[in-house]
């Protein structure tokens, strides 16, 4: 079924203000899947907070001129699916490899990421990183490192002290001159 002008013209619109507000995006190619595999790729998309769409390329092409997705987007061939994400690109990223090895029919031809084009072999790469809650974490664990070392050590001397001490009384290491009275 032929789309109209004024329909190309709208999807074009929705595409280009989501492009605009994109932080990156991968596109990918598929062939033979079923609609339940469909079905379970968009909830893919959908989980890792992006947005997925099926559009013809010259479509996808006019939609990108102005955003900084343009460079991926040009002179495409095939079949193409394009997902979108505003937020997390590697949580994207690791979504759609998870669901091209389980898919074989799904694969990734390129990406973007803050106006850089990716190779397919870089968005695999991309996907391999740790999350950003995964790098916050790391990030503060070695921020509070230094400061937990500190404490610690802080504590032992006080610690060791008193072990000493105990051990002297023990050996009975001091000696109390007679006149004192105790």
């Amino acid at each position: 079924m032929a789309l109209t002008k004024a329909k190309k013209e709208e999807t074009v619109e929705k595409l280009h203000q989501e492009m605009e507000t994109a932080a990156g995006a991968i596109v990918a190619t598929f062939a033979k899947l079923t609609v339940a595999q469909d079905f379970e790729l968009r909830k893919t998309v959908r989980s890792a907070g992006g947005k997925y769409h099926v559009v013809k390329n010259t479509l996808v092409e006019r939609a990108a001129k102005g955003t900084r997705l343009e460079a991926a987007l040009q002179n495409l061939a095939g079949v193409t699916s394009v997902a979108f994400t505003g937020g997390d690109s590697v949580a994207l990223a690791k979504a759609l490899q998870k669901y091209a090895k389980e898919n074989p029919e799904f694969t990734v031809k390129s990406g973007i990421l803050d106006s850089k084009v990716l190779s397919a072999k870089e968005v695999s790469a991309l996907a391999t990183l740790p999350s950003r809650e995964e790098m916050m974490s790391k990030l503060l664990f070695l921020i509070n490192a230094p400061a937990q070392r500190l404490v610690t050590i802080m504590g032992a001397v006080g610690r060791d002290l008193a072990v000493v001490v105990n051990q002297a009384v023990k050996d009975k290491k001091f000696h109390v001159p007679a006149e004192t009275g105790i």
